[in-house]
């Protein structure tokens, strides 16, 4: 036996409720038998009936009724507890047809009053105390088109209704039982809102649901970490805990389309299936706050001013999340009543999508008005690339949900101000066919191009050309394997990769042709042509400082990709000691045997050594000494460096 405590207030009772002048929603269905067709002796039978199983349940009959539940108690009971109170308020109408004041009449109005009550209380006991077995998540995975087994079914059959009560009652772990729980519960909640509705406590009953209901959708999204929040609130938190907040917001609107308001929708039109205009009432009034406040803080977050570029990518974090829940939100909320819930995440989408542009445009005007003149050591690749790569190919994620938003998006405009914009020019086409390519492809193509035109001025500020070509194959080296190993390479297409990647080599080539060709300068023209002794010595001479000198210069340049160092590398030897090489073997017996130490300081596995040791970064050489592993231990590079400094 279960009690609970609850007092509804008695709601007031009067004729109107049957006669011709009541609202619809109180108005009960016409009986389609003739009056004629039931006798004095029948209605007197039925509500003989049901004042014995009315009186019996009245709450202020007795403590037992008080304290006690009648669906729990005894659910075979609370079937023919309905059926009475069906019979009763079919009589009653028939009854007002004939004599709306008649005493049977008024004893039938009291009756009614004291079933009501109780079915209120019924109605309020079930929703409270299976609030776990009819939680938004189990509700989710129901179908609003499949009727749980009605209770009236259950125990009509035959059988001990004490063995279908311990079913419900020792409902535990199993998945079954738990199911079998809400079903129950369900079908219960059902059958007293319909008799409620059909009797004219439609109020009565509809109240009870929206007070119970709309707390635990309340409940669910405070869980969720949504809660109501001002633009200046928002404006006054810092990023990080802004960003928190979007990462719950994220989740929260996939478990709240998924389950909450799901399980909500399925409940409330299983519960209510006999009225649609109930249904979409109670749905809204128990729905519609809580949604607004869901779908109205992507906009709280895009007016956010003081944030780092990643708020890029949780604005379209957000976009992914309502673009992906649409038709859920389109289905769930599809009354005309919750067209404003509609209507806000729409609205939160397109706003969204204008924040996305408006993005992109500040990302391209903080590329173009970078101002910095500190040159990178070595000619390394700039923070400038490293950043901006870094949020292209972070972009190249969101290639799908950028181009929905980008789509109808004219192209960025190009600019000739500088002369790279001749090559780097966007994709017109995609990379398959001829078709015109998409318009993310362009506006990020674009922001290379951006990019690149800039590097290219701040490698104006290199004194030695030979540093400038370096700077700029070390940064297009560094775009160039950005898109390779992104999603990019599929936007921007093979085509284009392979058009940098020409322009990369004459980088290097003319990087090789000013730093190194005055190394080649200071050997004679025909490495292998008849010379003096003297002419030999001299050769060696300038080859010997020349090289030293270059050397020094170059070696503090840096090249951290290894695939294009050693193609520098590649490069330079490929030159350099093709001519040295033939140089050196035809002219050290030139100079004499005992002067060979004294003027030939360098054989070409030297130079080959040297050349081996360019182009690392500090740290890296240290570590291929400390490990040992490479083809120069960091004993012999300090012996190679000493030889050079004597």
């Amino acid at each position: 036996m279960r009690s609970i405590c609850f007092s509804p207030k008695t709601p007031s009772f009067s004729i109107s409720r049957y006669t011709t002048h009541s609202s619809p929603s109180r108005s009960p269905p016409l009986l389609t038998l003739p009056c004629s067709s039931i006798s004095v002796s029948t209605v007197d039978q039925i509500i003989d009936a049901a004042s014995g199983m009315i009186t019996k349940w009245d709450p202020g009959s007795s403590t037992f009724a008080r304290v006690t539940s009648l669906f729990y108690e005894n659910k075979r009971e609370a079937m023919q507890f309905l059926r009475c109170v069906d019979d009763l308020q079919k009589t009653m109408h028939l009854l007002v047809s004939e004599n709306s004041s008649s005493a049977k009449l008024i004893e039938a109005q009291t009756l009614m009053q004291v079933a009501m009550k109780r079915l209120q209380k019924e109605f309020y006991q079930i929703l409270s105390m299976n609030r776990a077995h009819l939680d938004p998540e189990s509700l989710s995975t129901r179908s609003s088109r499949t009727s749980a087994r009605s209770s009236l079914s259950d125990y009509d059959d035959e059988g001990s209704p004490d063995q279908d009560d311990n079913e419900v009652r020792d409902a535990g772990d199993s998945i079954f039982e738990v199911e079998e729980a809400s079903s129950t519960a369900m079908a219960d909640l059902k059958s007293i809102a319909d008799c409620m509705i059909n009797a004219g406590y439609t109020k009565e009953c509809i109240k009870v649901y929206k007070v119970i209901r709309k707390s635990i959708i309340d409940e669910g999204l405070y869980r969720l970490g949504v809660e109501r929040v001002t633009s200046s609130q928002i404006n006054k938190m810092d990023w990080q805990v802004i960003d928190l907040k979007i990462k719950n917001w994220l989740e929260a609107v996939k478990i709240a389309m998924k389950t909450l308001f799901t399980g909500e929708r399925n409940l409330c039109d299983h519960v209510f299936a006999s009225s649609e205009s109930i249904r979409e009432s109670c749905f809204t009034d128990i729905s519609k706050e809580g949604a607004a406040i869901l779908f109205a803080f992507p906009e709280l977050v895009i007016k956010v001013k003081k944030a780092p570029a990643e708020k890029m990518f949780r604005v379209l974090d957000m976009y992914t999340a309502i673009a992906e829940s649409w038709p859920v939100i389109e289905s769930i909320f599809s009354f005309e009543s919750t067209s404003a819930v509609r209507s806000k995440a729409l609205t939160s989408l397109i706003k969204i999508g204008e924040s996305a542009r408006q993005m992109i445009l500040d990302f391209e005007t903080h590329i173009q008005k970078d101002s910095s003149k500190t040159q990178v050591p070595g000619g390394g690749v700039h923070h400038l690339t490293i950043d901006v790569m870094n949020y292209l190919t972070s972009l190249g994620d969101y290639s799908n949900i950028l181009g929905d938003i980008l789509a109808d998006w004219d192209p960025p405009a190009k600019s000739t101000s500088s002369p790279l914009v001749s090559y780097f020019e966007s994709p017109e086409t995609t990379a398959d066919n001829d078709s015109p390519a998409p318009a993310v492809t362009l506006h990020v193509a674009w922001l290379i191009v951006s990019l690149l035109c800039k590097l290219d001025a701040k490698a104006k500020h290199y004194k030695d050309a030979h540093l400038a070509y370096l700077f700029l194959a070390n940064n297009l080296q560094h775009v160039v394997a950005k898109v390779r190993t992104s999603y990019l390479q599929f936007l921007l297409g093979e085509e284009w990769i392979n058009k940098n990647e020409a322009k990369l080599k004459q980088f290097v080539a003319s990087y090789v042709r000013v730093a190194w060709g005055p190394v080649l300068k200071s050997l004679p023209e025909n490495p292998t042509a008849v010379i003096t002794p003297g002419q030999a010595k001299d050769y060696f001479k300038s080859f010997n400082s020349t090289f030293e000198h270059v050397y020094k210069q170059h070696s503090r340049c840096v090249v951290p990709y290894a695939k294009l160092r050693e193609e520098i590398k590649e490069t330079i030897a490929r030159k350099l000691l093709a001519a040295y090489g033939r140089f050196y073997e035809t002219h050290k017996v030139t100079v004499g045997e005992r002067n060979v130490m004294l003027f030939v300081r360098f054989t070409p596995e030297d130079v080959d050594n040297y050349l081996s040791d360019l182009f690392f970064e500090r740290s890296d050489i240290e570590s291929a000494g400390s490990r040992g592993s490479s083809s120069s231990t960091l004993s012999s590079l300090n012996r190679r460096h000493s030889r050079l400094t004597i």
